[in-house]
């Protein structure tokens, strides 16, 4: 049997605040853990969602430093935009604030005390890399060097981007500081460990005996490093930005953002609710769930319950439904790259449309494995079920009721045989909407969403009220009466999805204050109930504003290639002698066309300074209007032995660049010279 809860703590992971939300975190994180708070809502139950920003590590350290600011402005500067974000798209937190807070530092601080004073840190000397000309000791993301997996030059100390692999500062073949280019030395320095190892016992017993329920990636992760054996872990570290360690002897230490950032869900709850947040942290009868992405699993199921454990007034999460990452076109989500759909963005293109963002990650959420989110299934999603079935069906129903029975709910008359077979097939949608939801499963619960959409389109376009209006009046009446049921059933099934349409669609029936116990019910709207005006729900998303969404991505990849790319090996040594018989001059061109037959080809005819003559360069396929090239100057090799190309005499080479995407640009003199002069 189940065990019993009075109430419900949500939390979700703290997004870094050192850089905007973008549809990777709400796939992730978010958006599930949104839904299943505001589903627990509508059921009356009593329940709190914690969020708030992380805001402290190094990550943010290091954007201070490369814009040359400090932590503060960092994060002052994102914590506001993530809330934005996060209220733009409707996730309703219960509060969320931040970790440079004071109440945070002080429950942090607290927090550290009460594990110190109990003897539940090991205090152990080890070697560090360490900047002798910055003077300081360098954290993981401050030490760069070759991948020895891939070859990356430019791998951090605790991962190489380029393929993926964590790693460990030193196996960097090469290392460097970040901050000073020197190359570091190792040097001891002390910090405090919390002993995972002393916990395994528990652990292995609490997550492989007692909750086999839990998701089977969370699970399968939690099980490897078990199976591993853990190993003390450092609490603090060497930084001056974070919540300094609170013992003697530890100046110049702050709390490791790891211990520091999960205390954050605690401290949030204070400041939610100063007098009665141990109820929500210490009572057996409050289940909490974490929300996160699958990079912290470990953290959460692991190492954040050690600490809960070791504190020893604290519960435990009753489940941590972690999601997979989601990918954008194919490769991997990255903010240095610049490679995500960033919230802020999509709302300045798309206007409005949160709901459809909200649908498209929640129908393609990666829940356990990873998965894959395309602007052209984005398009596809929109126009064929959110406007085709959902909207479509509100749509024509409104418009019909409002046509035919001045916009009131009609009565209903006798039902047929296949009236009750379509209510006895949508009856139990609650049952299994629920079903899904409870066990975490939030694609499958949208898609039973959509399915009452579906069923309701179907029963319009079985039954075709337009047309029994000619014939029979009272049985359009029943059609309709039971199609507003069910367009009211989607008002309240769809409220976790798409809280903004649900809203909408309420007030389109002029029914608001459903509750999630009505779902199923089939008299939700009575006779002669008025109802607004219809309007649209969804709108159709045409090919030119994803075309817009595509070349943005494209020209994110060829900025990131540019930058990436790296100048092929010079050639080996020429004697100066060989040369000085080079001889480069600058041409003014007279003519340029296409070769006939020849696609690559374009022949060239250059006033030299002494003469006219013909140049064959293949180049064509970067200048496709050559004609635009009369009157320019180029640099030409003059002294080439001529040879033939396609029947034709070719007097020298004209001088090109080859960019990183191997395209082509001709070098010209920056400003217009005497045709012949020599390049020096």
């Amino acid at each position: 049997m189940a065990k019993q809860f009075k109430r419900t703590l949500i939390t979700s992971a703290l997004p870094y605040a050192n850089g905007p939300i973008h549809i990777g975190h709400m796939a992730g994180v978010y958006i599930p853990a949104d839904i299943y708070a505001r589903y627990l809502r509508l059921k009356g139950e009593e329940v709190i969602f914690i969020g708030g920003s992380d805001e402290h590590g190094v990550p943010i350290t290091i954007r201070a430093r490369r814009e040359g600011v400090t932590p503060q402005d960092i994060v002052d500067r994102y914590h506001s935009l993530i809330k934005k974000s996060f209220e733009d798209f409707g996730i309703a937190f219960d509060i969320y604030s931040r970790t440079t807070s004071e109440i945070h530092r002080q429950t942090t601080t607290e927090f550290f005390r009460t594990l110190y004073d109990k003897g539940e840190f090991i205090e152990q000397e080890s070697e560090q890399f360490y900047d002798p000309e910055a003077e300081q000791f360098l954290a993981d993301r401050y030490i760069t060097g070759t991948c020895p997996h891939c070859g990356n030059p430019n791998a951090y100390g605790d991962q190489c981007e380029s393929c993926g692999t964590s790693l460990s500062p030193t196996e960097l073949i090469h290392p460097k500081s970040a901050l000073s280019g020197s190359t570091p030395i190792m040097r001891k320095t002390k910090h405090w460990y919390l002993p995972l190892d002393k916990h395994e016992e528990w652990l292995r017993k609490w997550i492989l005996e007692d909750h086999t329920e839990w998701k089977s990636n969370v699970y399968g992760q939690c099980k490897s490093w078990l199976d591993l054996g853990l190993q003390p872990r450092a609490v603090s570290r060497d930084l001056d930005w974070g919540i300094p360690v609170p013992v003697k002897g530890a100046e110049g230490k702050v709390l490791y953002v790891w211990f520091d950032a999960p205390i954050g869900y605690i401290s949030n709850t204070r400041e939610l609710l100063p007098d009665t947040w141990e109820k929500w942290w210490k009572d057996p009868e409050t289940k909490l769930i974490h929300f996160i992405g699958k990079d912290n699993i470990v953290f959460h199921c692991i190492v954040f319950p050690a600490m809960l454990k070791a504190e020893g007034s604290f519960i435990l999460p009753e489940n941590v439904p972690a999601n997979e990452f989601l990918n954008l076109e194919g490769d991997k989500i990255s903010t240095s790259r610049n490679w995500a759909v960033w919230l802020h963005e999509y709302l300045q293109d798309f206007p409005g449309k949160q709901d459809v963002l909200r649908y498209v990650l929640t129908v393609n959420a990666p829940e356990t494995k990873d998965n894959d989110f395309t602007w052209r299934d984005f398009q596809a999603r929109n126009n064929n079920e959110l406007v085709a079935i959902f909207g479509n069906f509100i749509n024509r129903t409104l418009t019909l009721t409002h046509k035919h029975f001045e916009g009131q709910v009609p009565a209903r008359g006798e039902l047929t045989d296949y009236d009750r077979q379509t209510l006895e097939d949508i009856a139990g949608i609650k049952e299994r909407v629920e079903g899904h939801l409870d066990r975490f499963h939030f694609r499958d619960a949208v898609k039973e969403a959509m399915n009452l959409a579906r069923a309701g389109n179907k029963y319009l376009a079985d039954t075709e009220p337009w047309k029994t209006i000619k014939t029979d009046r009272e049985r359009t009446a029943t059609i309709l009466n039971l199609s507003l049921q069910i367009s009211a059933n989607l008002a309240i099934v769809f409220e976790p999805f798409l809280p903004f349409s649900a809203k909408k669609l309420s007030h389109l029936l002029n029914k608001e204050g459903l509750s999630w116990s009505q779902l199923g019910d089939f008299d939700l709207l009575s006779d002669g109930h008025e109802l607004r005006k219809p309007e649209l729900l969804f709108e159709k998303i045409e090919d030119e504003a994803i075309e817009r969404q595509i070349q943005k991505l494209l020209d994110t990849k060829k900025t990131n290639e540019e930058h990436q790319h790296t100048a092929t090996p010079v050639k080996e040594n020429i004697p100066f002698d060989v040369f000085e018989k080079i001889d480069i001059r600058v041409g003014t061109v007279l003519e340029c066309e296409k070769v006939p037959k020849a696609d690559k080809l374009l022949r060239f005819l250059l006033d030299d300074g002494l003469q006219k003559r013909t140049i064959l360069s293949g180049i064509s396929k970067w200048y496709p209007q050559p004609q635009e090239l009369v009157g320019k100057q180029v640099c030409f090799i003059a002294n080439l032995e001529p040879r033939k190309l396609r029947g034709m005499l070719s007097e020298g080479m004209i001088l090109s660049a080859e960019n990183a995407d191997g395209s082509l640009s001709l070098i010209e003199p920056s400003v217009n010279v005497v045709p012949g002069s020599e390049v020096k």
